[in-house]
């Protein structure tokens, strides 16, 4: 009987901690995604031409923000001039210095090429339940720069490209990718970049006879996309302070401007947009993943069409840096830092589209070569677009929820999310378009915490609610030991049959609850767990009356 009872309570200790464990999942790891959005026109932007025809984004996969400013001696010196720190990407430097504007993409945990990707192209910072899903591919069809684009043209790594290929419309993306084996860390990197810039060469010396795809690339609103992985493996297996990937470093710089070079030859515009930016940084032992600064900053340049030029300051400290970029030799040229999902509403706005629908990016005003009009309708446009997504996520909200409780920054006419951007429009119709940015900037950041209170709306009950359960079996385990080994079955304390009726019909009302909230299975097996596991240990035998 004792074995019996011994079996019992290791079964139950079993199903309780797998279910509780899964919690973590349930609470922590649900996906920001929600569907149903619409999508908000670009064509209130007084009327004007998008400010690029194309884009190109260059993704230097592991590039730490530092070491893409900093001098380094020559990584393989020939002279003893070599030896003189120098910088290594003259190029992207150049960019930052007297074309463009630049400054540090700040990311999220996890610190990985995945969501990295995710938040730069899609706008969207994917939370970790990727790790359940499948990593490499596309657990839920989530909007992105590329599917807005006319097309997108991409090359690189097998563990990137697809997840936002099988994404998109079917055959608005090109996904050109090399086979996983390419990937060897006991080789030298450089071939996966060198890899990416030949095959963007061909296409375009492919275009020299071939009419139809010539006219495909002279469409507007095209994408170039260039994930460079390079950076990333070389940093993995030599640790990013080392000669190897100081070279890869002036390879994609090199590679870049080739590429810069052949789209501008190519069209003969100036019409093209450029961003390079990194999905994620690396620490000093090659590693990322964690929020360790040197894994957070990336560095970000942009230059082309539709770009500010750089705000220099003579003889004095240009605003935005720090410490941080005190050895950059680029203290004179005004850093605009930027959190990394910004960089998908950033390209949106440049070739004209739409907003990804799950972005949560917000327009980096700063980068824009546009009037104080453009960039209050550009930024207004943003804001509805994360409007509509709290929209959505509120509807669905209220529909789970027997009592829901609005968010407090939205409650009352006043403050309604309508009456805000009607009075935005009203500013932006008198002239006050400063006055419009920064309504609409604190309208985005009540909307992004709005969004933070749907997304978290149920994690105090479910907390309290796996507290309760763990204490639930404390008490059950302690109370079994005591049966089975201390106290003898015929002194244990008895409940009455109409004392277990009134538990049973308290738990009912609870389920009954549960299911008028359309709550999801799993919420009513944690719940059942704590209340069982209460009601064996406070009465384990029932005595009729």
């Amino acid at each position: 009987m004792a074995a019996m009872g011994r079996l019992g309570f290791l079964a139950t200790a079993v199903i309780f901690h797998l279910v509780y464990i899964y919690s973590i999942f349930d609470i922590y790891f649900v996906s920001p995604i929600v569907s149903g959005m619409q999508l908000v026109p670009v064509h209130r932007l007084a009327n004007t031409k998008s400010p690029a025809n194309r884009l190109v984004l260059f993704v230097g996969d592991g590039l730490r923000a530092d070491k893409a400013f900093q001098a380094f001696p020559e990584p393989y010196p020939e002279s003893e001039d070599d030896l003189v720190p120098r910088h290594l990407a003259p190029f992207l430097r150049s960019r930052a210095l007297q074309h463009g504007t630049f400054g540090v993409s700040h990311t999220r945990v996890p610190t990985e090429s995945r969501p990295g990707h995710v938040a730069l192209i899609a706008g969207l910072y994917e939370d970790v339940s990727a790790v359940a899903t499948g990593w490499k591919l596309n657990p839920v069809n989530f909007d992105s720069v590329f599917n807005r684009s006319h097309h997108t043209w991409s090359w690189g790594s097998p563990d990137i490209l697809p997840m936002f290929e099988r994404g998109a419309v079917p055959g608005r993306v090109d996904a050109h990718t090399y086979d996983a084996e390419f990937e060897d860390f006991s080789k030298d990197a450089t071939h996966l970049d060198f890899w990416v810039f030949d095959h963007v060469k061909e296409l375009f010396t492919k275009a020299a006879t071939n009419k139809t795809l010539d006219r495909a690339l002279r469409q507007e609103k095209v994408v170039f996309f260039l994930h460079l992985l390079g950076l990333d493996t070389t940093g993995h297996s030599y640790r990013p302070y080392s000669k190897e990937y100081l070279h890869n470093l002036q390879i994609v710089d090199k590679g870049v401007q080739e590429v810069t070079d052949l789209i501008q030859r190519f069209y003969a515009d100036d019409r093209t947009a450029f961003v390079f930016t990194a999905d994620h940084g690396m620490s000093d032992w090659g590693s990322h993943g964690d929020g360790h600064p040197d894994n957070t900053r990336t560095p970000l340049i942009c230059w082309g069409s539709g770009v500010a030029s750089p705000n220099l300051y003579s003889g004095t400290i240009a605003p935005g840096h720090d410490d941080y970029s005190a050895d950059w030799g680029l203290d004179h040229v005004q850093r605009h830092d930027v959190a990394q999902a910004d960089v998908a509403a950033l390209m949106s706005h440049l070739i004209g589209t739409e907003y990804p629908v799950n972005s949560v990016g917000k327009l980096p005003l700063p980068y824009l070569s546009a009037n104080n009009r453009q960039k209050a309708e550009a930024l207004l446009l943003n804001a509805r677009e994360i409007l509509e997504m709290y929209k959505v996520k509120e509807q669905k909200k209220q529909a789970n929820e027997m009592r829901y409780k609005a968010f407090g920054a939205f409650s009352g006419a006043e403050l309604a999310p309508s009456q805000r951007v009607a009075n935005i429009d009203q500013l932006i119709s008198l002239g006050k378009y400063e006055e419009a940015i920064e309504e609409t900037d604190a309208l985005i950041n009540i909307t992004l915490e709005g969004l933070r209170y749907l997304q978290t709306y149920d994690w105090l009950f479910l907390r309290a609610l796996i507290t309760v359960g763990y204490l639930g079996w404390i008490a059950y385990a302690i109370t079994t030991v005591i049966d089975l080994y201390v106290i003898p079955t015929s002194t244990v304390p008895q409940r009455s049959t109409s004392s277990v009726a009134g538990f049973f019909s308290i738990l009912a009302a609870l389920y009954a609850s549960f299911i008028a909230s359309k709550s999801p299975p799993y919420v009513l097996c944690v719940c059942v767990l704590p209340c069982c596991l209460l009601g064996r240990s406070l009465c384990p035998k029932v005595q009729s009356v």
